[in-house]
């Protein structure tokens, strides 16, 4: 039996179902915020590159895929400039408008979700401060100050902004350095809040999202009252940088929707999140392996084990020579655009001829594939199957992708 439970902010409503399976809560929801199209939940929204999927446009992705939303990272926009340079911050946009959207040229009814650094981030040199975290722009290293990214949520007002959290990727904190992480990501949390609140009937319109920190619970405990206890009214939703801090997240705000920018390598790894709880996932390896020229190829759940006990490919990697004369589809009954339109044999030749429109085709296939994913992730959930699917699905497939033999594309 299934446990209905709704949410709702100023900015958003989340619809849950929670259904209890083999010991773990899996969760299955919509996301719904105003002049935008709802999301059933779990789902994906991929990174960008400022603003837009690679390989893709905006009206490609709107036609030949099923992503509604995208994920933002600031860092891709800031320059060693001022901030009257930045192109994004003198983009044309009225009142009611918003800069990002405009800036990126995304569809009026898809989601924006903009967090401080890329999803992955690449690990930054210098060390978190009082008043900073430390970032990668495209001219080096630098340091986002909380004031600035504040400021940048009012100029390019996102549909859910990140909060700023005292979290350093690849990093292992010290003794010292975890009594600062909660009071740092508390004082962050509340300079947000004090911006989206505004004053009166001048909100932002902007959901946040609090980070729940990748240590224990006890670790962050006073930061995690305060959280339930005078943020909690301003927060519309969780984030999380490991999945498996889901225990640390107070009972009060069980019921927001969760964001996790979890590093994934494979379908397996978002099977995992799934298990755990989260609603929204950040997957980068379907970019990566576009880049590589591998055409994804797993389904959810498995219509049929390998008979003869080995296990299938995660991916097909397209630079192989036997695929130079292969009139087939990459997949054979894959609906996406290019299975429909090209062959093997073209997209090889494209390959091979370093032409962009080979990392299009298969940008477009590979995203395709995990719409259908996610579709048969819900699905199962909706059945009861997902424990068994998962279990018949780790047992058919390679635990990681293929690895790729030609150049990328840049």
């Amino acid at each position: 039996m299934a446990a209905k439970n709704t949410y709702t902010s100023t900015a958003l409503r989340f619809d849950l179902s929670e259904v209890s399976s083999s010991g773990c809560v899996l969760r299955r929801g919509r996301l719904s915020l105003k002049g935008r199209e709802p999301i059933d939940t779990p789902h994906y929204l991929p990174p960008s590159s400022r603003g837009c999927v690679p390989h893709i446009t905006q009206d490609m992705a709107r036609s030949n895929t099923g992503i509604k939303g995208i994920y933002v990272a600031l860092e891709d926009f800031l320059e060693k400039a001022t901030d009257q340079d930045l192109p994004i911050y003198n983009t044309p946009a009225s009142l009611d408008q918003s800069r990002l959207r405009q800036f990126t040229a995304l569809h009026r009814d898809a989601l924006s979700v903009m967090g401080p650094r890329r999803q992955p981030p690449v690990e930054a040199r210098a060390a978190n401060t009082d008043t900073s975290i430390a970032i990668q722009t495209s001219l080096g290293f630098s340091s986002l100050r909380s004031d600035d990214y504040v400021e940048a949520v009012q100029k390019l007002k996102p549909d859910i902004v990140l909060g700023l959290a005292d979290y350093e990727y690849m990093k292992r904190p010290g003794v010292k350095r975890l009594e600062k992480m909660g009071d740092r990501t508390l004082s962050w949390t509340q300079a947000m809040v004090a911006c989206l609140r505004g004053d009166g009937d001048r909100s932002l319109g902007t959901a946040l999202f609090a980070p729940i920190l990748p240590i224990e619970a006890r670790q962050q405990s006073y930061y995690l009252n305060l959280l339930k206890e005078d943020l909690a009214d301003q927060t519309s939703g969780i984030v999380l940088f490991d999945a498996a801090s889901v225990d640390a997240i107070p009972a009060e705000m069980r019921y927001m929707p969760r964001l996790s920018l979890t590093e994934i390598r494979g379908p397996s790894g978002v099977l995992d999140q799934v298990a755990l709880g989260s609603d929204i996932i950040i997957p980068s390896f379907v970019g990566e392996a576009t880049d590589a020229g591998l055409a994804l190829s797993f389904a959810f759940p498995v219509s049929g084990r390998p008979a003869n006990g080995q296990r299938l490919q995660l991916g097909i990697n397209m630079w192989w020579k036997s695929y130079a004369s292969d009139p087939t589809p990459i997949v054979d009954g894959c609906t996406c655009y290019t299975c429909s339109k090209h062959h093997r044999a073209f997209v090889r030749h494209l390959l091979d001829a370093k032409e962009m429109l080979a990392w299009v085709l298969l940008q477009m296939h590979n995203l395709h594939v995990m719409d259908v994913f996610f579709d048969g992730v819900r699905e199962s959930i909706n059945s009861g199957m997902f424990e068994s699917d998962r279990d018949v699905f780790e047992e058919s497939y390679e635990r990681e992708l293929p690895v790729g033999t030609g150049p990328g594309p840049r």
